[in-house]
């Protein structure tokens, strides 16, 4: 197996684990710890803070690491961390707070981590082929959305949720095993003297001045911020629902949706170019959240085609910045687009919590919706539409 293959292979065993626990931690939230959608909020919030609390400086110092060595950290660091909820709910020890704080770790863990992987692959793909190497990977993404939920299902039927997110644990422990069995050449980067805030402010500059990138980073920002607020009301809408089981399949018939986008991406992209189809998978994302208001079964229609949408244009704007980007601003572009994207969910997950406690869980994935079409269709009054 190559070096991609195995890259590859680590990543997607995590991408399980990781599915896995996204329905387990929702369920030990709401079932076995009573939360309110407002606190379904926070704890998507504290997945995503350290995003907006340290992403700047996380990309700075991705930019002057070498980034196999990190990945590998923060995949075994992420393994202790996730172990500890089945250990503290085996002593009858696990709450809300706790909940909230590992989940806090975890996060902080996968800023540097993501930003070590989106900075590391290309060093290992040719940038002709970085299109065809994110769209594997995000189908793969997609598979895992597809089986995890179902996997965690069942582990949750027969385990319980907190060891459910005992696999995610050891898919971190298995993933940092394999990525440290890469064999690439990666040289430390420049050790002459640096400061700090003016390696922030080149990477700030290069995304928001450019004259392409700035108008998809902020657009992508708006979409987050919106998608959260339609996502926290759908945890709870779904689980009284169609149950906790239900939200697995729920979350599967997404992944199957985003499987079948990323089938047809590329071919999408050449015939209606990049920012089209970028546009029309966010719009097809917001119409998701839409369907499945419209009664029971339509849960998993609406997640269908929320994926459909996110396997349309997922791939291309990753692929977009890694190309037009140096690599020695590499981990800064995407820690810097990747922070405020993930951080607007500290401000829309709680929002759309509040709205759905305040008003309707209705309300709330109406106006999250709403945003994110508006949000999509702007991107095409930007110079943005003629991007290649």
């Amino acid at each position: 197996m190559g070096v991609f293959g195995r890259f590859w292979l680590a990543d997607a065993i995590s991408m399980f684990g990781t599915y896995i626990t996204t329905v387990a931690v929702q369920v030990i939230a709401v079932v076995a710890l009573s939360a309110s959608a407002t606190e379904v909020g926070v704890l998507n919030a504290a997945r995503w803070l350290p995003y907006l609390l340290f992403g700047l400086i996380a990309g700075v110092i991705v930019d002057r690491c070498r980034r196999r060595p990190m990945m590998i950290g923060t995949d075994l660091g992420r393994a202790v961390l996730l172990a500890v909820i089945p250990l503290l709910a085996a002593f009858d020890q696990l709450s809300f707070p706790v909940l909230v704080a590992v989940v806090f770790g975890v996060g902080a863990l996968s800023l540097f981590g993501d930003a070590a992987f989106q900075s590391f692959l290309p060093r290992i793909v040719d940038r002709e082929r970085l299109s065809w190497a994110n769209v594997r990977i995000e189908q793969t993404a997609a598979v895992a959305q597809t089986t995890g939920p179902l996997l965690g299902s069942g582990l949750i039927k027969v385990l319980g949720a907190p060891m459910a997110v005992l696999a995610d644990a050891v898919s971190y422990a298995v993933s940092g095993l394999l990525v440290a069995t890469l064999r690439v050449e990666e040289t430390k980067p420049d050790p002459a003297e640096r400061h700090i805030l003016t390696e922030l402010r080149e990477g700030l500059r290069w995304v928001y001045r450019h004259r392409m990138l700035a108008p998809l980073a902020v657009s992508s920002h708006a979409r987050f911020l919106f998608t959260a607020m339609a996502s926290t009301a759908f945890v709870p809408f779904a689980v009284h629902t169609v149950g906790p089981t239900g939200l697995g399949f729920a979350y599967a018939a997404a992944g199957v949706g985003t499987v079948a986008g990323g089938a047809v991406s590329l071919r999408l992209h050449r015939r209606l170019g990049l920012a089209k189809t970028i546009v029309l998978g966010r719009l097809l994302a917001a119409g998701g959240f839409l369907l499945l208001l419209t009664g029971d079964w339509a849960v998993y229609g609406g997640q269908l085609l929320l994926g459909l949408g996110l396997g349309f244009e997922g791939p291309h704007d990753v692929t977009y910045r890694q190309r037009v980007t140096p690599d020695r601003l590499q981990g800064r572009c995407n820690a810097t687009i990747r922070s405020f994207n993930w951080g607007m969910i500290t401000i829309g997950a709680p929002l759309g919590g509040l709205i759905g406690d305040l008003v309707s869980l209705h309300a709330a994935m109406i106006v999250g919706s709403t945003g994110m079409a508006i949000a999509a269709l702007a991107l095409l009054a930007t110079p943005f539409r003629t991007a290649h």
